[in-house]
């Protein structure tokens, strides 16, 4: 069969490594990279870590407000489409990428697998909800990470398609955690051997506000430990804009590829974040995680006591740096066993994709000759010659 794999976050990047590997040793595989992370340090970065097949197709839509975003990402998805003519389209998570791949492939009938399906924080206002939703409810194929998942699925009538499979973020990150500090520049080997925060932000609902913005950035202001914080583009360039200076004990970077930042995310006594990877990745790693949003759709990890909510409040982050979460005696098999990437390919390549996929093309061919007699019938006239 042929797949169109689609990607554009960096979440995305790390769960198409494992996948595109089992893929293309039986099938076709055409990966778009929709630009939606397009700083080199974002994406071509993790590619290189990774050893993710260089993408066939780059739409390099870049950074723009949401509805322009996913737009740009139709024209160019539509086309890639019609050129490469795929069995199947596989989307990933809740980014914009994920939403255009899903509203392409309905539109151009193709048959949709959504990998990490099922997730919600169950809050609309946040963009990746709406996404997330959506995609689910135009999937053929749900690919969820744990029994939660698919429960929370079924409460919304989606009953068909769905699969337990595990999370390919930990099939990578396994692999990855033994030699990833061999990645860490002299400077981060030397702040890892001492106890340090991490510190990741990056979510509209955090970076385009100022307000929380700044109540964030204020949180840090006594931390008691070195926070290293690798800066998103974004995060940089409203700093910036807002005036906002950091803490003197926040020691920001450059954005990181993938291997340094498990190193560091292995190394760290507490994660802070507004990413949703990057809460799996501190849950993998058996490290707190503090989660600067009011909502997570992780809701497993609080449940488990890994993950803490603050939202924005300058004293919850406080209060979380003086007195850190501590290190819950159970850590339950949330994520599946490190095998995903295989289950998910048995489901692609099972009867029932291939059904999917029979049932498509019949569609799209019926509806091709419907189109083709409907043009004939109106080149003619009343009596049945052509018109010229």
């Amino acid at each position: 069969m042929k797949f169109l794999s689609i990607v554009g976050a960096r979440p995305e990047f790390v769960q198409v490594a494992v996948l595109s590997h089992e893929l293309r040793e039986r099938h076709e595989e055409t990966l778009v990279h929709t630009g939606q992370h397009y700083d080199d340090r974002m994406s071509e970065q993790f590619f290189s870590d990774l050893g993710i097949p260089q993408p066939e197709i780059n739409l390099g839509v870049g950074s723009s407000p949401a509805g322009e975003q996913v737009a740009r990402m139709l024209v160019g998805l539509s086309e890639a489409v019609r050129r490469e003519d795929p069995d199947v389209i596989v989307v990933r998570g809740d980014t914009n990428s994920t939403l255009a791949g899903a509203l392409v492939a309905k539109q151009l009938l193709r048959p949709l697998a959504h990998i990490e399906a099922g997730m919600r924080s169950y809050d609309r206002t946040m963009p990746e909800e709406i996404n997330r939703v959506v995609t689910d409810h135009l999937a053929d194929l749900q690919l969820v990470t744990d029994d939660a998942a698919r429960d929370r699925l079924a409460g919304e009538g989606i009953v068909r398609g769905v699969h337990v499979c595990g999370d390919v973020m930990l099939d990578i990150f396994v692999r990855a955690r033994t030699g990833a500090a061999a990645a860490l520049t002299p400077e981060l080997q030397a702040l890892a051997c001492e106890p340090f925060d991490l510190l990741t932000l990056h979510r509209a609902e955090n970076t385009d506000d100022r307000e929380r913005l700044a109540a964030i950035v204020a949180g840090f202001e006594r931390a008691p430990r070195p926070v290293l914080f690798p800066v998103h583009p974004r995060t940089r360039a409203r700093l910036g804009e807002y005036g906002l200076t950091l803490p003197s004990n926040v020691r920001a970077t450059e954005p990181l590829g993938y291997l340094a930042m498990v190193a560091l995310e292995c190394a760290a006594k507490t994660i802070f974040t507004d990413s949703g990877g990057v809460q799996r990745e501190a849950y993998f790693a058996e490290v707190p995680c503090v989660t600067l949003r009011d909502t997570t759709e992780w809701t497993n990890t609080v449940e488990a006591g890994w993950n803490r909510l603050t939202g924005a409040s300058t004293a919850a982050i406080a209060a979380a740096l003086a007195d850190p979460p501590a290190r819950p005696a159970t850590h339950p098999p949330l994520f599946g066993d490190g095998r995903a990437a295989a289950k998910i390919l048995a489901v692609l390549e099972s009867p029932e994709t291939v059904e999917l996929v029979r049932a498509a093309r019949e569609t799209r061919s019926a509806r091709g000759q419907a189109a083709s007699t409907a043009r004939a019938t109106e080149t003619r006239g009343e009596s049945g010659a052509v018109t010229r």
